[in-house]
């Protein structure tokens, strides 16, 4: 089971209010943005447009691992808190897996019902601009090494 599956199955076994104190604990271990993202040119150009909270997001595929970073207004907790579970799922998985990880998670998790369905269209945007950039990294060159997609 993937290390996103655990974390699904761990929110679908919750009631309501209690999924949402776990989406408020994951908000508090967002880990800071690293210094080299904190331009402003950087910021805006990984906004991600879709989402109504100014969401910067840092995805970098390096020796066949995947890492995300984002910075995240304190103001939009359960935002911070999604990325963060995002960031716990994804971080150290191998390309292939964030790209086959299944698109359904806020369904399945039941966290559309916990935080309603406007703020799905910016989560779900959050979710897709991961897979989105993994793809993109996969497919230029790095350096010249070929990125491995399945790690291994």
């Amino acid at each position: 089971m993937s290390r996103l599956e655990e974390i699904v199955s761990m929110f679908e076994s919750l009631e309501p209010e209690m999924k949402l104190e776990l989406l408020l604990d994951y908000a508090e271990k967002l880990p800071p943005l690293p210094e080299k993202y904190h331009r402003q040119e950087a910021l805006s150009t990984h906004r991600v447009p879709e989402c109504m909270t100014p969401v910067a997001l840092f995805v970098e595929v390096e020796n066949g691992q995947v890492k995300i970073f984002a910075q995240v207004p304190p103001e939009s907790p359960t935002v911070k808190g999604f990325i963060s579970l995002l960031i716990d799922a994804f971080t150290g998985a191998t390309p292939r897996e964030v790209l086959e990880a299944p698109m359904d998670i806020l369904n399945r998790s039941g966290l559309i019902q916990t935080i309603g369905m406007r703020r799905m269209n910016g989560l779900s945007a959050i979710y897709r601009r991961i897979k989105q950039e993994v793809a993109r990294q996969l497919a230029e060159p790095t350096n010249g090494r070929e990125a491995d997609p399945g790690g291994g």
